[in-house]
């Protein structure tokens, strides 16, 4: 018996390791911003890429790949949501960065960024869960409201309340935090 996997099977492995690496991060965030916790985003991380790799024959499109897998990952996080009715705020700082800053960053640009990055975490925290989403599907995620209202199981029209809400919310605790 051979120690190697036929090429074609071989192929399919390597096919589906690229996928992984050049995904991974970018799920973990997005799953992250979600559940805004570690441990569940990286558990559900995980989910999402088992998910996917079982799914993959419905993929028709792979230049599509990288929304497919949003969706599914999207869907995951709410669900998780959904089964354990809570969510949880941590400082994603050394989580979404690199522990060295680009060489040509400078000290004050990597404290600038720092502090932008907490700034933005501790505003997301005084939205409810329904209006974060809304928010990071929308805005960070570049989602269309049509598809976050059937990720979210709502109308357009209480998308747009949503990230209404979620906008004057932040507005009125940057001007609380600025006094």
């Amino acid at each position: 018996m051979s120690d190697t996997l036929p090429p074609v099977l071989a192929e399919a492995a390597e096919r589906r390791s690229r996928f992984i690496a050049e995904n991974l991060r970018r799920i973990f965030v997005q799953i992250y911003r979600i559940v805004g916790n570690v441990d569940d985003a990286q558990d559900l991380t995980q989910e999402t890429f088992i998910k996917a790799l079982q799914r993959e024959e419905q993929l028709k499109d792979p230049k599509k790949a990288a929304h497919w897998l949003s969706r599914i990952a999207t869907n995951t996080a709410i669900d998780f949501l959904r089964r354990t009715s809570r969510a949880e705020f941590l400082d994603v700082e050394a989580l979404v960065e690199p522990l060295a800053s680009p060489p040509e960053e400078s000290p004050e640009q990597v404290l600038l960024r720092s502090e932008r990055r907490l700034f933005l975490e501790e505003g997301l925290q005084v939205l409810t869960e329904r209006e974060r989403l809304a928010l990071v599907l929308r805005d960070l995620e570049g989602l269309p409201a049509a598809e976050v209202a059937r990720r979210l199981n709502c109308s357009q029209a209480t998308v747009r309340s949503h990230i209404a809400n979620a906008r004057i919310k932040f507005r009125q605790w940057l001007e609380r935090r600025n006094r």
